[in-house]
């Protein structure tokens, strides 16, 4: 980050005493209709239930990407994933994120939340999955987070170690451990402490602020568990606990007790309690394709990997005592991204102006529950699928995956088939897309006929914003096109002193297949 860009953003900086503790809960897969402030009949998230009536519930709350690592780089960055570069040009349409063999990570250039905070007196963490690469420059340390907890993937395995090793767990920025090793996971019985040990980081954590009375800087701490994520895994003593009698449902009561811990301790220390700003949401929506181990995205359509409505509307919920109203309920179009402006704008900090942000702050949706129109884009990959502006959404490009692939039993869309919708075959309805009432119909089944004067009256907008976006998109260099087995957790930093190094193979870099 350049001088002169830090001069800008710092121009308005507020007093270190008027900025508030941020936390930042984003879950992993876990689908709006999980809650049951959302609906969902069991009603076993009584914390984050209760954290909605003492805050704010968003009804009307996207992520950036149906995908894990694009999402995770928008909120991040306050960009959308073709621009940030968390995409790729290897197909056309597809999602893809940072395995093992990615080669590419998040760029130095992207200026990153975490980096602006510190450099405005902010201690930062994160906890769990990083997910935006796990080669040391691209790690949390090297992108302006002071403490790491976690690791930079998600909990796969086990592995031989021989033809694909253990993905490997980090404190700061050494390894210590590897996941089915050291931290214990399973997987046959998804059990593991892992939940446990994010929560009791992340209260340690906090709790070093709390002892300070606020005097010291204030603190951001980006919780990210993994623990709805197949395969799930849920601690010893939360198994069995859903009416579900699933390990998904029971690793979401256990989320719900761990973030009512969290809020206990803010809310139970008088220099924490009316300053700090919580926001609770999840990376994309319930991965449908794992069936019993996935959650509901109820009422939307589809899940992950999809740009339909259940593949990116997320759980949200915003929380600050004595700040945001008790009660409220807001149902303004909002992003992941829009994180970033908002917490900026909280400090009383301006958006560089070096490059194009997706971000709109939403202090006056949370402070005063006001609205305002604005565009949410969906994108998979390169491809500009669909927008929503207002009441109605129009999506110019359909599909859910591959026949290849959904012959093999993946179904993003599981008891769905719609005729050139939710079709397995790329379709094209840039000339007449496909428009919804979002509002009066959002499970998306009832198309409007390009014949109504309501699509008529409606369309011309839509079509106009996708027109001006893609005529003035400047796409960054995708760093998701390129894998080499070599730089796989074979030998992570630290490694040497937990005698846990591995020979690598050789170095052999190709083009990563996105099959979804």
């Amino acid at each position: 980050m350049n001088s002169l860009l830090l001069i800008l953003v710092f121009l308005n900086a507020v007093s270190a005493s008027q900025r508030p503790n941020i936390i930042i809960m984003l879950m992993d897969d876990m689908g709006f209709g999980d809650l049951g402030i959302n609906g969902e009949p069991s009603r076993e998230t009584p914390h984050l239930d209760r954290m909605a009536e003492e805050g704010m519930l968003f009804t009307d709350f996207y992520t950036a990407s149906p995908l894990c690592s694009p999402s995770r780089a928008a909120l991040l960055t306050g960009r959308l994933p073709i621009r940030n570069g968390f995409y790729t040009t290897n197909a056309l349409g597809r999602n893809s994120y940072t395995p093992q063999e990615i080669v590419g990570g998040i760029s130095d250039w992207e200026m990153l939340l975490p980096e602006i905070l510190a450099q405005n007196g902010y201690y930062n963490k994160i906890i769990g999955k990083w997910h935006l690469g796990h080669q040391p420059q691209y790690l949390p340390l090297k992108h302006g987070f002071h403490e790491y907890f976690g690791s930079p993937n998600c909990h796969f395995g086990p592995y031989d170690n021989v033809t694909r090793p253990n993905i490997a767990f980090f404190r700061n920025d050494l390894m210590i451990g590897r996941y089915f090793e050291e931290i214990d996971i399973n997987k046959k019985r998804h059990i593991s402490n892992l939940t446990e040990m994010y929560v009791t980081e992340a209260i340690e954590f906090i709790n070093r602020f709390a002892k300070n009375n606020g005097t010291e800087k204030p603190f951001f701490l980006y919780w990210n568990p993994d623990a709805t994520h197949a395969p799930t895994y849920r601690s010893q003593r939360f198994a069995g606990k859903s009416i579900k009698q699933s390990s998904y449902g029971d690793a979401v009561i256990e989320l719900d007790y761990a973030v009512g811990k969290i809020l206990h301790v803010v809310k139970s220390n008088p220099s924490l309690a009316n300053n700090t700003f919580i926001f609770f949401t999840s990376d994309n929506g319930a991965a449908l394709v794992s069936k019993t181990d996935a959650g509901s995205n109820a009422p939307f359509l589809c899940g992950k990997q999809t740009t339909f409505e259940g593949g990116f509307r997320e759980p949200a919920i915003a929380w600050w005592q004595g700040r945001i109203q008790a009660k409220s309920i807001t149902h303004q179009p909002a992003t992941v991204m829009d994180l970033f402006a908002t917490i900026l704008e909280i400090n009383n900090l301006t958006l560089p102006r070096d490059r194009e942000y997706d971000s709109l702050s939403l202090t006056s949706v949370l402070f005063n529950n006001s609205a305002f129109e604005r565009p949410v884009f969906y994108y998979r990959g390169n491809l500009f699928m669909a927008i929503r502006y207002g009441h109605f959404k129009a999506h110019f490009y359909t599909w859910t995956n591959s026949w290849k692939q959904f012959n093999t039993g993946i179904d993003f869309c599981p008891g769905v088939n719609i005729s050139e919708f939710t079709s397995h075959i790329l379709t094209n309805h840039t000339l007449n897309p496909k428009l919804f009432h979002i509002s009066r119909d959002p499970s998306e089944k009832y198309e409007i006929k390009a014949s109504s004067q309501e699509y008529k009256s409606a369309i011309a907008k839509l079509k106009q914003i996708y027109k001006d976006h893609t005529r003035t998109l400047n796409p960054g260099k995708p760093v998701l096109n390129w894998c080499d087995r070599a730089v796989m957790h074979w030998s992570p930093p630290g490694c040497e002193s937990i005698n846990k190094c591995l020979n690598p193979p050789q170095s052999k870099p190709y083009l990563c297949d996105w099959p979804h």
